[in-house]
């Protein structure tokens, strides 16, 4: 979709709502992301933004070598009145000389603070690769200094071309976000309403509720919902997905070598059942040790791989086409325990005996600092990516990218800007386990919440959210919806405000003078009722993802 025509549709979508054409000055937000090396650099998004329009206010010039309290850098960008709160989307081609490949990260320092990371790409020699990311100003700044480096020791040439800087309001932000989600989360219906004759009907009473939707929203539980029906009650009135928070993990279905117990996991996946929900399977492998069973760290070669096959014979066998997702060896670009032992092949090995026990289940690749930060240089997305294609390149039918979302203090185009990259690959894009930090307190965790919530639903490849807030009686990982009495905590307010939001309200209304009524509606399910004089009918119809407007019709 071209830039204009985005356009042309924001301004519809801006009329459609009530909002004044004249009150979004934008520009349009930019999805272009590139995960190739080319051997010529694209054009700057926005024609280069900021750092090629003097006339903003905001000078930015390049400079051959710059000097941060850290060291000298080149190249930089010397970046004037910049100001804070307003979210900066930055991005570069970036080649290197003086080794094959190297991971260059851009940060960012001001007067009184520095930005470790606002994004990263793992540059090559002889072509070009594309750096997309963006920071918000905690507080404005008259000179700022935005720097390469690379993340290693090695001394390498780096060079820049075709780089932007382009701000965004609050309001410009949201805005774009709210058309994203009423053109991709939803969709306008019209509901036709006829007599037997084929006569249509105007002034037909019409009344219509969503009764499921169709976007996965959910949460990990833990076996501490497990007969505690006000828990039970309150997690089916808002979630349609789940995830088990520990139950389904090694350690705890084999704790001893031999003794494989499901019980725990099985009387979870009832509830599960008994209200409708959508579950994903957490996890078969974890590569970090400290979460390996300990019989099974000290075991080696044939034993170890006798156990490991054993695992997913049984776990697979046991939960056949019961999960819609499966994490096969999670946080794999952390830890590489399995392979440390198992040899290369151990991951593609778990991935391949995986889908043979579960076709139906679409395997995922798991792990945290993704989308969180740039800062980790084990799983920059540039990382997961290459990970991910070396094991498809390997005959692994992967194909899921789970981002777990473990956040202290989220950083909204940075977010965008990965998701961006990661929806090149044309794979379901899953928030696994979305939390907010316990070192920030109970406000700031909804605030920051929100914002990746919303940064999660309103970007398109976006498939699922799920939050790792399983209720314990001490409490829960990082970030707890509840107290222990099931009353709202700030964060539980953000999402009952959010579910609310991304919900068709119930409608009640009257078909024109042509028999037919429209809305735009959420996808989902839906049921229709009419009624006219002592005629009533209803019936139920499916509202998925499409450009066209449904069409439903009903007979009196």
């Amino acid at each position: 979709m071209d830039d204009t025509f985005s356009f042309c549709l924001l301004m519809l979508f801006l009329l459609l709502m009530g909002s004044s054409v004249a009150s979004f000055d934008g520009p349009l937000y930019d999805s272009t992301a590139y995960t190739e090396c080319k051997m010529q650099p694209e054009a700057a998004l926005y024609g280069g933004g900021i750092i090629n329009d003097q006339a903003s206010g905001v000078e930015g010039s390049l400079s051959n070598s710059a000097t941060t309290s850290s060291g000298v850098y080149s190249p930089s960008f010397i970046l004037n009145n910049l100001s804070q709160g307003t979210i900066y989307c930055f991005s570069s081609w970036v080649k290197i000389e003086g080794a094959g490949s190297a991971l260059i990260r851009a940060s960012l320092e001001t007067e009184k603070e520095t930005y470790d990371c606002i994004g990263t790409v793992l540059a090559k020699h002889g072509c070009w690769s594309f750096l997309k990311g963006g920071f918000v100003l905690d507080s404005p700044s008259q000179l700022s200094l935005l720097f390469f480096q690379n993340t290693d020791d090695r001394d390498v040439n780096i060079e820049i071309a075709s780089s932007s800087l382009q701000p965004f309001s609050v309001q410009q932000w949201r805005t774009y976000q709210q058309y994203i989600i009423n053109t991709k989360r939803k969709r306008a219906v019209t509901v036709h309403v006829a007599n037997e004759q084929g006569m249509r009907l105007q002034g037909v009473t019409i009344n219509i509720e969503q009764v499921s939707k169709d976007f996965p929203f959910g949460s990990a539980i833990a076996k501490t919902i497990l007969g505690n029906l006000p828990y039970q009650n309150w997690f089916v009135k808002r979630f349609n997905a789940v995830v088990f928070e520990n139950e389904l993990k090694w350690y705890a279905t084999e704790p001893e070598q031999g003794k494989t117990n499901y019980t725990i996991a099985d009387q979870m996946l009832q509830f599960v059942r008994a209200n409708q929900i959508t579950a994903r399977g957490h996890n078969i492998f974890w590569e970090d040790p400290k979460y390996t069973p300990p019989w099974v760290r000290n075991l080696t070669g044939n034993e170890l791989q006798s156990a490991v096959n054993s695992r997913i014979q049984s776990l697979m066998s046991q939960y056949r086409e019961e999960f819609i997702h499966w994490d096969v060896s999670n946080e794999m670009l952390h830890f590489d325990f399995y392979e440390q032992k198992l040899g290369p092949n151990a991951t593609l090995h778990f991935f391949e005996t995986a889908h043979e026990s579960d076709p139906l289940a679409t395997l995922f690749m798991n792990d945290f600092n993704v989308v969180e930060t740039c800062s980790d240089v084990n799983s920059t997305v540039d990382a997961y990516i290459s990970r991910l294609r070396e094991l498809r390149h390997g005959g692994a039918l992967m194909d899921g990218i789970g981002l777990e979302g473990h956040f202290t203090v989220p950083n909204p185009p940075l977010i965008r800007a990965i998701l961006d990259k990661l929806a090149t690959l044309g794979l379901p894009i899953w928030l696994t386990e979305i939390d907010i930090s316990s070192t920030l307190g109970k406000e700031t965790q909804a605030i920051y919440l929100e914002q990746v919530l919303r940064e999660g639903f309103s970007h398109p490849s976006v498939n699922g959210i799920m939050l790792w807030t399983a209720l314990h009686p001490n409490g829960c990982y990082q970030m707890c919806l509840t107290d222990n009495d099931l009353q709202n905590l700030p964060a539980g307010d953000v999402v009952d405000k959010l579910l609310e939001e991304w919900q068709t309200g119930e409608i009640e209304g009257e078909t024109d003078d042509h028999g037919s009524y429209s809305f735009f509606g959420f996808l989902g399910e839906y049921k229709v009722s009419v009624k006219y004089g002592n005629k009533t009918s209803s019936l139920t119809f499916s509202l998925c993802q499409g450009e066209e407007t449904r069409h439903v019709s009903i007979q009196l």
